[in-house]
């Protein structure tokens, strides 16, 4: 097999080596190369990010398979323009390669596909980022949208600063992406893609600021280890399931498959793993000693995915050794670079036992000198036994190197060698937490209460329905608590199948109630829908959180109120304030009617908006004729992706998702007594509890007393509805 590798950096170089290792490669080709890589490959000085020269090239040498190593050439639509001469090429489209090269995009593709991953707005002036970076408070999180060579995000607590960065890449013309910050210690991991099926390689950790305790501006990264022994079992598996997948399936909804390498970073966070970025392109540092444990030949691996033919159940093998890399970065460096300085030890470093050097920015002069051609120029491995061994490898082969100005971190690794990697205990309702083994279901995905599975003979992430199980658990203020209130599950099921017969003409996304007997009466089967990623929610009457918006700026969700409105108050007519989606254990962000158009269109808002309100006005005058009152509701509508029509989904009307409340007992000016879970939160911010809701702490385990009048609360608004009795 006869491969080119695009691209001149350490990635290259470490892809090259691991190449060369693979028996079934014949002749390597890099272009453009730089210095090192002539001991692996034949090197031609083409631009990597012109589409026909790299065509040519690839015709003259009459290549198997082209690998496109940096992030430019495929958001210049190289790896388009060889597919469509006819070469296979490891490498996403231009299309699908708008997952790094758009923040906004991937947020947008996450919120599809259900991905785990920080809140965010995408900001076009300094107001919004002014107003982002309020609602999301310190540490800030500011990326620029667009590529920025992994060094165009800043993370601070100087609010300062992090304006600066904002209008800098405004001033530029681009937009910026304002973001939640996710605690927890960060992976990265590299995912084969074939288009349908993903293979993982080995997580890795990396560093990316230039000083040693993550001090200094960030770079595109000073070293990286792996085996990451301190990450939670099953770790990976979780991240394909709820990561991957998902967006690979999601992409081949949008016509765009992704083929190539999904270079996911993450944090591992008290909710698990969380998305912190996409890139399409291995990473750099963590190729350098990820690839050097790969034992699997890579050649037939990345033909294999150009192809499509990874399969679902493809394996690789790996050393049982690690590797740690440290970067050798020129003077001045991330600030500016230094070029022409003659690096001497190469030799001696590479005669050292279990020591690699690849290079970056490197360039052999006409005197046969190896010189600095670059911001980060060699990446130092050490393989060994142990961490520490691997370690000692590394630096020992750092300090056989010498150029002028050379600077590198020292404590690559080192926490993790000294055991101090501390991953954030889960929050209880986490994914997984409470699965059932199903016969012929997989799991998929555990909410706050809800359970979703998947017919276990369906490829992941493709099947046409799902089978939702609503579990006995009960959450507030965004904590799951204990224990479950018993029967809850059940009398969520029902009273949402009963209100989908109720509200018949608005399409709903139930299949079929024939479940397994172990989720009997609990469970039913739907139609799998494109969710949209908005809370839509309707207020008939004035209270909660809407309330206190009112109260201080007499708006909700930026809608104007008349003056003179108190706790209870009807609102003639009904008003549509959305919010978007979070996660398990984070806050749903209030948002206006103006930022749902910029996250799914005008539109697709003004659908949503008008079948919320349809929703609830028709629930509200039934459920008026039972003495109940339909404070608000909270609603969820997804899109069927073969018609595209709306879809109302998820539960309706339950407790759970609404207020209800008493008509006989109803009066405007205090709080009502209601039919939901407010019992739950007012004993939770009683002086009984005990408990600071300020705290960050969890909340108590709710006492015996308080789950049995909560759960005949919520038996109570299953019968007074329907007029029917409730069988557990």
């Amino acid at each position: 097999m006869k491969i080119l590798v695009l691209g001149n950096g350490g990635r290259e170089h470490a892809l090259l080596r691991a190449l060369s290792r693979d028996p079934q490669v014949g002749e390597l080709h890099a272009a453009p190369g730089n210095a090192g890589m002539a001991d692996a490959a034949v090197l031609h000085p083409v631009t990597a990010t012109d589409p026909e020269a790299v065509v040519a090239l690839a015709r003259d040498l009459a290549v198997d398979l082209v690998v496109v190593g940096p992030e430019a050439p495929l958001a210049a639509g190289v790896s388009d323009a060889l597919r469509e001469a006819g070469f296979a090429v490891f490498g996403p489209s231009q299309a699908a390669a708008q997952l790094e090269a758009s923040k906004a995009f991937a947020k947008e593709v996450m919120a599809a596909a259900g991905v785990p991953t920080a809140g965010a707005r995408v900001c076009a002036t300094e107001a919004e980022v002014d107003a982002a970076l309020t609602a999301f408070g310190a540490p800030h999180v500011v990326k620029d949208d667009g590529l920025a060579a992994g060094k165009g995000v800043v993370v601070t607590s100087d609010r300062a600063a992090a304006l600066d960065h904002a209008r800098a890449c405004l001033s530029a013309g681009g937009t910026v992406v304002v973001e939640d910050f996710l605690d927890g210690p960060e992976v990265s991991l590299f995912v084969l893609c074939d288009g349908e099926h993903a293979v993982p390689l080995t997580p890795a950790q990396d560093f990316k600021r230039i000083h040693d305790g993550d001090a200094g501006p960030n770079t595109g990264g000073m070293g990286a280890y792996t085996p990451l022994q301190w990450l939670p079992e099953g770790f990976v598996d979780e991240v394909m399931e709820r990561v991957a997948r998902p967006v690979l399936a999601e992409m081949s909804r949008r016509d765009t498959p992704f083929a190539g390498v999904l270079f996911i970073g993450l944090a591992v966070t008290e909710n698990g793993p969380e998305v912190i970025e996409f890139n399409v392109r291995f990473g750099d540092p963590e190729t350098q000693s990820v690839l050097a444990r790969l034992e699997t030949p890579l050649g037939q691996l990345l033909a294999d995915a150009a192809a499509g033919r990874l399969g679902a159940d493809r394996e690789l093998r790996w050393s049982d050794d690690v590797a740690v890399d440290v970067v050798l970065a020129s003077a001045g460096y991330p600030a500016s670079s230094h070029s022409g300085d003659v690096i001497a030890g190469l030799e001696d470093a590479l005669a050292l036992e279990g020591v690699d050097v690849l290079h970056a920015g490197t360039a052999r002069t006409e005197d046969g000198d190896v010189v600095t051609a670059g911001g980060r120029v060699l990446a130092v491995v050490g393989r060994g036994a142990t961490l520490e061994q691997a370690r000692e490898r590394a630096y020992a082969g750092v300090a056989k190197i010498r150029f002028d100005g050379a600077q590198h971190r020292t404590d690559i690794a080192i926490k993790a060698e000294r055991g101090e990697i501390t991953v954030p205990e889960r929050r209880r309702g986490y994914a997984g937490a409470e699965a059932l083994e199903l016969p012929g279901w997989r799991h998929v995905y555990s909410g706050k209460v809800r359970d979703l599975y998947e017919p276990a003979d369906a490829e992941p992430g493709t099947s046409e329905t799902l089978l939702v199980v609503a579990s006995d658990r009960i959450s507030a203020y965004d904590f799951v608590l204990e224990p479950p209130i018993p029967g809850k599950g059940a009398v969520l099921t029902r009273l949402s199948l009963w209100w989908f017969e109720q509200l018949a003409g608005v399409a709903n996304h139930v299949v079929s109630t024939d479940v397994p007997a172990e989720v009997a009466g609990r469970a039913m089967v739907v139609k799998r829908l494109d969710m949209h990623p908005i809370e839509c929610i309707a207020r008939g009457y004035l209270t909660g959180s809407g309330l206190a918006e009112y109260r201080e700026h007499a708006t909700v969700t930026g809608i104007p109120l008349p003056d003179g409105l108190v706790d209870g108050s009807r609102l003639e007519p009904p008003i549509f304030t959305p919010s978007a989606k979070a996660e398990v254990g984070e806050h749903d962000e209030n948002i206006t009617f103006e930022q749902t158009v910029e996250r799914v269109g005008a539109p697709t808002a003004e659908a949503l908006r008008a079948a919320t309100l349809e929703v609830y006005t028709r629930a509200e005058a039934i459920a008026r004729k039972a003495g109940i009152i339909l404070a608000d509701t909270k609603v969820e509508f997804g899109a069927d992706p073969v018609t595209g029509e709306l879809v109302l989904g998820d539960e309706v009307l339950t407790p759970d998702s609404s207020r209800f409340w008493d008509a006989e007992a109803y009066e405007p000016g205090r709080a009502q007594a209601s039919f939901d879970k407010q019992f739950v939160r007012d004993w939770l911010t009683s002086p009984e509890s005990g408990w600071d809701r300020t705290s960050g702490e969890e909340p108590p385990a709710l006492p015996a007393d308080v789950v049995e009048r909560t759960r005949a609360r919520y038996v109570e608004a299953y019968e007074r509805l329907t007029g029917r009795r409730f069988e557990a």
